[in-house]
C-alpha cells in the first residue's frame, strides 16, 4: 500500500498538470471500487477547476472551486498516471474520446489542454468519494486521524503524551493512523531502527528523551523517502510514469537474514499484529 512518501509524490506530480485546470471530461469505466463511485460523480465534477492538491495522511485531497472535494486513496495498488502521450495528441483536438487501454483503468479525467490522468488500480481496494472543504475535518475518512508527521504540531512530547498507558508494542501503534497519519510498514520499520527502538518495546514506554529520538528519526526518513519519489517495491510509480528510489536506502526493511549496516548482526524479521517486521536486535532495544 503506499504510504505517505508515496502519496506525497503523486500529489505533487498531480498539482503540476491539475491545479488551475478545468475538468473538462470525466470517463468512469468501473464504479465498483472499495466504495462505489458516487452516482453524481461526473455531474458534480465536470466543469469545474481545480483549486489546489492537499495531502491528509494517506489520501489525497482535491479542491475545486465550488467548495468541493475529492478525497481519494489508492488502495493496494492504486495510481495516478498522467498519459503523456494522450496528452500530446489532444493539444489540438479537445474533443478526443476518452478511452480505457486496460481492465484496470476505473476513472479518467481530461483536464487543461488535453492532459489525461488515469487512476489505475487492479484491486480495486482504492476509492474516491466527495465531500466539502467545509465538511473535510469531520469527514469519517479523517476525523480520527492524528499529527502530520512533517508537520511541527508531531513532536516527541505530543508522541509520548499520546502513548501514555498504551502496551501494544511501538510498532503497532506507529501503524494506527489516530497516532500519527500516513506511517506504514516500510517507513514505521526504517523509523525505529534509525531511532534504535525495538519494534517489541511496549508503547507507554516511549517516553522523553525516547519519543524525541523517534520523532526526529520519523521525520528525517519520511523527508529522505519524499525526496527520492517514494518506495517501489511492488506497485508504486509517480504519475509521470518515473519510479522510486527510496528502497536502494532501505536499512532493515524486506533485509531478513543480511547483515546490519551498522553492528553487522542479521537483520531479522517477526510477524506482529499480521504484518512482518523487520529489525536489528544488536543496534534497537
Amino acid at each position: 500500500m503506499p504510504e505517505l512518501p508515496e502519496v506525497e509524490t503523486v500529489r505533487r506530480g498531480l498539482a503540476a498538470v491539475m491545479e488551475q485546470r478545468r475538468v473538462n471530461k470525466i470517463l468512469v469505466c468501473r464504479s465498483d471500487l472499495r466504495r462505489p463511485i458516487p452516482e453524481n460523480f461526473v455531474e458534480v465534477l465536470t466543469g469545474r477547476t481545480v483549486v489546489s492538491l492537499h495531502r491528509r495522511a494517506k489520501y489525497l485531497l482535491i479542491k475545486f472551486d465550488d467548495d468541493t472535494v475529492l478525497l481519494i486513496h489508492l488502495g493496494m495498488s492504486g495510481r495516478m498516471v498522467i498519459d503523456q502521450m494522450t496528452e500530446n495528441r489532444t493539444k489540438k483536438n479537445t474533443t478526443y474520446p476518452l478511452k480505457a487501454f486496460s481492465k484496470h483503468e476505473h476513472v479518467i479525467f481530461s483536464v487543461g489542454n488535453g492532459t489525461i490522468i488515469r487512476f489505475i488500480d487492479p484491486r480495486r481496494f482504492g476509492l474516491m468519494v466527495l465531500t466539502t472543504a467545509s465538511e473535510l475535518k469531520c469527514h469519517p475518512l479523517l476525523s480520527s486521524i492524528g499529527p502530520e508527521p512533517l508537520e511541527e504540531e508531531f513532536s516527541g512530547p505530543g508522541l509520548a503524551g499520546s502513548l501514555k498507558g498504551r502496551t501494544m508494542p511501538i510498532k503497532t501503534a506507529l501503524l494506527d493512523q489516530r497516532f500519527v497519519a500516513g506511517l506504514g510498514n516500510i517507513y514505521v520499520c526504517e523509523s525505529l531502527f534509525k531511532a534504535g527502538l525495538s519494534p517489541r518495546r511496549k508503547a507507554y514506554t516511549v517516553q522523553k528523551k525516547r519519543s524525541v529520538r523517534l520523532v526526529k528519526a520519523i521525520k528525517e526518513v519520511l523527508t529522505q523517502a519524499v525526496a527520492v519519489g517514494g518506495s517501489t517495491i511492488q506497485d508504486h510509480i509517480t504519475p509521470s510514469g518515473e519510479i522510486g528510489y527510496f528502497q536502494n536506502q532501505l536499512k532493515v526493511y524486506g533485509l531478513e537474514g543480511a547483515a546490519c549496516s551498522v553492528c553487522k548482526i542479521p537483520i531479522k524479521r517477526i510477524v506482529q499484529s499480521g504484518r512482518s517486521t523487520f529489525f536489528c536486535s544488536g543496534c534497537q532495544r
